[in-house]
């Protein structure tokens, strides 16, 4: 028999644990997962699964915190996490405190084999409240030398990591040429990272 791979996000088991939890904001971290555990493992479940959280922000953290208890929990049990991968979205804060949290929740992901996606540059448009309508254009694309930074810092913990880097991202609705995408700019990243190291990995990042 064939397998497909099912792919969930945590703000789209948030709304369907409701029966679960009826108010699932209010719900502690831990108690919220092994909701979502609960529902993906209801019944006979022969897909295998993918769980991802996305966009993380700092006031979030703390429901980072339960998230990841739960996979060391989880992962004591059946030798994997409970989450494939975790989202951290600090894009908002200095790089330095960016880096250096990301750092931190790596050390404790890369042992259970989670994947970490980070985002580092600014988003124009509005998302999840932050309002960036008014941020200079130039804000809205990451630079090389940022890029290769936090590459430094989590591939000396682990090979699964993606950076989520801004290259002209606007969410909302625009009139034809006011948004300004730029993907050419993720290829400078790679060479541009490929140099600092040496050129030893054609596609480092």
């Amino acid at each position: 028999m064939t397998s497909n791979k099912l792919l969930l996000s945590v703000p789209s088991l948030l709304r369907t644990t409701s029966e679960q939890c009826p108010r699932p904001m209010a719900c502690t971290p831990r108690l919220w997962v092994h909701n979502c555990l609960a529902l993906l493992t209801r019944g006979s479940v022969d897909s295998p699964v993918v769980l991802h959280s996305d966009h993380c922000a700092e006031k979030l953290l703390p429901w980072f915190d339960g998230m990841l208890e739960a996979d060391e929990e989880y992962y004591k049990t059946h030798q994997e996490p409970l989450f494939s991968s975790h989202m951290l979205d600090l894009s908002e804060e200095t790089k330095e405190r960016n880096i250096a949290t990301c750092v931190k929740y790596f050390k404790r992901m890369a042992p259970l084999g989670i994947w970490l996606e980070m985002e580092i540059g600014i988003t124009g448009g509005e998302e999840d409240g932050v309002d960036n309508t008014a941020v200079d254009n130039n804000s809205l694309y990451t630079q090389p030398e940022d890029v290769y930074d936090i590459y430094a810092a989590l591939s000396a913990i682990g090979p699964n990591f993606s950076i989520a880097a801004a290259f002209g991202n606007v969410h909302g609705v625009y009139k034809p040429g006011n948004v300004r995408l730029h993907p050419e700019l993720l290829a400078k990243h790679q060479a541009y990272t490929k140099g600092k190291i040496g050129g030893k990995l054609d596609l480092p990042l």
